[in-house]
C-alpha cells in the first residue's frame, strides 16, 4: 500500500482529483487530496508560495512512510519545495503537465506571455487575487498572485527524490512546458509519459493519469 499526496493546480482544490483519488483508494491505496490555502474561500491576502510550501511539508511529514506527491501545472513549483525541504518523506516525486523550477524561478519567469497577460488581467479587482479564467469549472476560485510571482528557493536536496516522474498534456496550444518535456526524456533521472490531452489531465484523463502513478506506487 503506498500512500498518495495530490496536490492541484491554480484556482483549483482537492476535488480536481476526485476521480483519480477513487481509482487509486480503490486499488487499496491511501490517498490525500489538497485544497491549498487561499483556495477554499477563506481570506488569503497572506498567501504566498512558501505557505503553500510549508503546507504540504507539515503534510508530508505528518505520515507514516514516504509519500508519492504528486502535483498539476502550479502545484510543481509546490511540491518541488515541499520536496527540497524534507526529501526524507517522498518516495516519488510526479509532475503532472507541471512547472519544475531551478532555484529563484517563479511560475511568472517559467509561464507563458499569454499566462502573463491572463495574471495580470485576473488582479485587476483587488490587485491581490487572480480570478479563474472563464473557461474553468466553477468552482475554481481565485489564486493568490504572490504565490504565482513569489520566486522559490531551493537548496537541490529534492534532486536526491528516489524517482522523479513528468506526464506531458500532448493536445494543448501555447504549452508552457513543451521545453520541460524535451528535456526532461533525454535525462535518465526522469521517466517520462504523454497524455494525448489538453492540460487539465487528472480531470480530463484520470485513468491514464491514475495508471502512472500506481505504476509509480
Amino acid at each position: 500500500m503506498s500512500g498518495y499526496i495530490l496536490v492541484p493546480g491554480g484556482w483549483h482544490g482537492a476535488w480536481a482529483y476526485d476521480a483519480v483519488e477513487k481509482i487509486l483508494a480503490s486499488a487499496g491505496h491511501r490517498v490525500q487530496a489538497l485544497t491549498l490555502d487561499g483556495l477554499d474561500g477563506a481570506p488569503s491576502r497572506n498567501v504566498n508560495l512558501q505557505h503553500h510550501i510549508d503546507q504540504v511539508v507539515r503534510t508530508i511529514c505528518s505520515g507514516d512512510s514516504p509519500a508519492i506527491l504528486v502535483g498539476h501545472s502550479y502545484g510543481g513549483m509546490v511540491i518541488t519545495g515541499a520536496a527540497d525541504r524534507a526529501p526524507q518523506a517522498v518516495d516519488t516525486l510526479v509532475f503532472v503537465d507541471a512547472y519544475v523550477p531551478a532555484d529563484g524561478a517563479s511560475v511568472w519567469t517559467l509561464t507563458s506571455a499569454r499566462y502573463r497577460e491572463l495574471f495580470i488581467a485576473g488582479v485587476a479587482a483587488d490587485g491581490i487575487n487572480c480570478v479563474p479564467p472563464a473557461h474553468l469549472d466553477t468552482r475554481c476560485q481565485p489564486h493568490p498572485l504572490a504565490t504565482f510571482v513569489q520566486a522559490i528557493k531551493l537548496r537541490g536536496n529534492w534532486r536526491s527524490v528516489r524517482r522523479k516522474v513528468f506526464i506531458f498534456a500532448g493536445a494543448w496550444e501555447g504549452s508552457p512546458f513543451v521545453e520541460t518535456y524535451n528535456r526532461m526524456r533525454d535525462d535518465a533521472e526522469w521517466d517520462t509519459h504523454r497524455i494525448e490531452c489538453a492540460h487539465d489531465i487528472p480531470r480530463l484523463a484520470p485513468l491514464e493519469l491514475a495508471a502512472i502513478l500506481l505504476q509509480a506506487g
